[in-house]
């Protein structure tokens, strides 16, 4: 399981050079049975990393550019009257799918965005009085746009909640941009993409993550982390139970991505900034604070007591 998965990410980083941890991290986050949310400048690689993630899994992939006029019917679906069988036809939009690319999706309106609330936490959609399944596994990887940048709405707090990491890939080290100026275009390379990692294998390893054993001293140190959240006045807002979860959840990911069947403390620093940044910092600026919030979780709260 471990070589198939390094096998995946070395796929991946022929296309995203240089950012092998990045990689790791959005794998994780879809082994988690979790939502991606991938912040960063225009033309920083946010696009290619969701097709090539969705190549690698062999996952049925579908894009929607989020607009300011963009309906949720759009996202959703409608039923058109079929003049040959007098009857409504329900044409599925494409939100029915293995891998929803949601590109930029602070660039439409609230009432768009919460299209996607139902889908991200039940798995499927509520049509014109008729609930539809969605496809499984389902994931949503959204990208946006930093929120100083022009025609951008922020995303709520019910619709970050819902995101189960939130990464940012920077710029490429100086060695994997010359490689990049240097090299192939990387829509030709993304084509060549092989699939590591088929849908029953992807459900297998989701459900190995359920078995990775947590002791009881590591739950203590994350319900350390959650409540010097809670109680420390200089965090704005605390961990949810959800994003307690989400935490531990996305940490049994990781460790079982290492070749472990059981949790350390180190598992849950390496994907803490990750999980919780955004929900630290739902009601504070994004940039200026979040990083620094969860650094003071990581250098306050003591792994032993």
């Amino acid at each position: 399981m471990q070589k198939k998965i390094d096998h995946a990410v070395a796929e991946i980083s022929t296309v995203l050079l240089g950012k092998e941890k990045a990689i790791r991290l959005a794998l994780c986050c879809l082994i988690a049975k979790g939502h991606l949310l991938i912040e960063d400048l225009p033309g920083m690689g946010k696009t290619t990393l969701s097709q090539a993630l969705a190549k690698v899994l062999g996952l049925q992939y579908k894009r929607v550019q989020f607009t300011s006029d963009i309906l949720p019917a759009d996202i959703l679906g409608v039923s058109i009257f079929d003049r040959k069988s007098a009857n409504f036809q329900f044409m599925p939009g494409p939100i029915f799918t293995q891998v929803l690319l949601a590109d930029e999706i602070n660039r439409t309106s609230p009432k768009s965005q919460s299209a996607l609330l139902e889908a991200m936490e039940e798995g499927q959609v509520t049509i014109e009085g008729s609930t539809r399944e969605l496809p499984a596994p389902f994931f949503v990887i959204a990208t946006q746009n930093p929120s100083n940048q022009a025609g951008t709405y922020p995303l709520p707090e019910s619709q970050l909640d819902r995101f189960l990491m939130r990464l940012s890939l920077g710029y490429p080290d100086r060695e994997a941009e010359r490689k990049l100026l240097l090299g192939e275009d990387t829509r030709k390379k993304l084509h060549r993409l092989q699939a590591i990692i088929d849908v029953h294998e992807l459900v297998n390893i989701q459900k190995a993550v359920d078995e990775v054993h947590c002791s009881d001293n590591l739950i203590d140190y994350v319900q350390r982390l959650v409540e010097y959240s809670r109680f420390n006045d200089n965090f704005p807002v605390g961990i949810s139970p959800r994003g307690a979860q989400a935490l531990l959840c996305t940490a049994k990911a990781w460790a079982l991505m290492s070749g472990r069947g059981h949790t350390v403390p180190e598992d849950v620093q390496i994907v803490l900034p990750s999980v919780v940044e955004h929900r630290l910092s739902a009601m504070v600026n994004y940039q200026s604070t979040s990083k620094s919030l969860s650094r003071k979780l990581l250098e306050e709260v003591s792994v032993i007591i």
